[in-house]
């Protein structure tokens, strides 16, 4: 019997297999089906049980003693952190002489434990970065407290690595040899799984992804360049539904899309000049609803080329035009919850809507909103950069009855 949101589950399925004796895989009940599914597929007698590993650990050894199985741990066992220890010896053999650091994500630390008992044997020159979500970050704070700790709570969106507390073994192989811990968040997390697929056209799951996360987050701090390191990317079990999820967290993540609130006057040709504050840069999303009562107010998402620079010139460059601008790229709440909620009952009589098609391309919004002109107010605006190859606008337009067959007519003139 094992406790296991994923890899160990599958090894012990599979080794359980082999030898023709029975195996019982306790895992999480929100372990992703891809993972439970293996595990049934080699054999293993599924049991799903509390919300996180550490549930599934305290029920496995409560059926450990019930019904007198053998207890075979995830993480902190010597003999376990040998096998995944192995890597170590792979990467001895394989990494070329110059690479001066190993980048290992952590969840219970037996594979930064395995890897870095060996490599601090045969390359002693070599560190050892340990890689945690900022969510569940246990060997982060059990080194800070000098024993290992137990969290409150962890977050699961690197379900693989969701740990509220490190093994004793395996703190102590960290606390001697592992050289520093960095932590990431979801979007950097999300960033280096995209960063892997467009290397490799491999699909990780967010466990899976921490080491490049990492690595990106160490270059980043520390200015590092001309240097060689190595990442383990230690998972690829992701259902295909959170590629959704994944893929939009990317931008933000590494820091080619940032969302703003902005207030803009509720008048004709506001929308227009907005844009052309922005210029010509991509549009990932825009929302607006019509405000009777006072400014209106818009969440877009800007495309950038150049980072963290083009994110401070585009704020300054608003600023300096009297915008009042809130920046959300790392608000929780916005990217979650707020870009959905945008909008509401306007309560106009003489509203229509519409929804358009145009080519995906930079500066598109704002030839649209050219073309529509300002004859008429947009009272919503919904639109949403999807990756296909026409953008789709939802628009609201004030227009009075007696006008309808000239709206018609100026908007079969825009070819969209």
């Amino acid at each position: 019997i094992c406790s296991s949101a994923g890899n160990h589950a599958q090894g012990v399925a599979l080794a359980a297999a082999k030898r023709r004796v029975r195996a019982v895989i306790v895992m999480p009940v929100t372990t992703p089906s891809i993972k439970v599914d293996a595990v049934r597929s080699l054999g293993g007698e599924v049991v799903l049980h509390g919300d996180a590993y550490d549930d599934a650990y305290a029920r496995a050894r409560e059926l450990e003693a019930s019904e007198g199985l053998t207890f075979v741990h995830p993480f902190d066992d010597p003999l376990v952190i040998a096998g995944q220890g192995t890597i170590g010896l792979e990467l001895a053999k394989q990494m070329p002489a110059d690479v001066s650091a190993v980048f290992v994500p952590i969840g219970g630390g037996g594979l930064i434990g395995g890897i870095a008992a060996y490599l601090k044997h045969a390359r002693p020159e070599v560190r050892i970065i340990g890689v945690e979500p900022t969510d569940s970050a246990a060997m982060s704070a059990a080194l800070a407290a000098g024993k290992p700790v137990t969290l409150d709570h962890v977050g699961i969106f690197a379900d693989g690595v969701a740990v509220r507390r490190v093994g004793d073994e395996t703190f102590r192989l960290c606390q001697s040899l592992v050289d520093e811990i960095v932590t990431v968040d979801t979007d950097q997390i999300c960033a280096g799984i995209k960063d892997i697929f467009e290397d490799t056209r491999s699909i990780v799951e967010p466990a899976g992804g921490l080491g490049v996360a990492g690595l990106k987050k160490h270059v980043a701090t520390t200015g590092a360049r001309d240097a060689t390191f190595t990442v383990i990317n230690c998972g690829a079990n992701v259902n295909f539904d959170r590629l959704r999820h994944i893929a939009e967290r990317a931008a933000v993540g590494e820091e080619q899309e940032m969302l703003l609130a902005v207030e803009i006057p509720e008048k004709p040709g506001s929308f227009r000049a907005f844009c052309e504050a922005i210029g010509r840069r991509g549009i990932t999303e825009f929302n607006y609803r019509f405000n009777r009562d006072g400014p209106a107010h818009i969440f877009v998402g800007v495309q950038l080329r150049h980072g963290a620079s083009e994110h401070a010139e585009l704020l300054a460059r608003l600023r300096s035009l009297d915008y009042t601008v809130a920046d959300l790229s790392d608000d929780e709440m916005a990217k979650l919850h707020i870009r959905h909620m945008v909008g509401g009952a306007a309560h106009l009589e003489d509203e229509r809507l519409f929804r358009f098609e145009f080519p995906e391309r930079p500066g598109a919004l704002l030839d649209f909103l050219q073309a529509i002109g300002t004859d008429w107010n947009i009272s919503l605006f919904h639109y949403r950069n999807h990756g296909s190859d026409y953008g789709r606008v939802l628009a609201g337009i004030e227009v009075p009855k007696a006008e309808s067959d000239e709206l018609e007519a100026h908007l079969a003139k825009l070819g969209y």
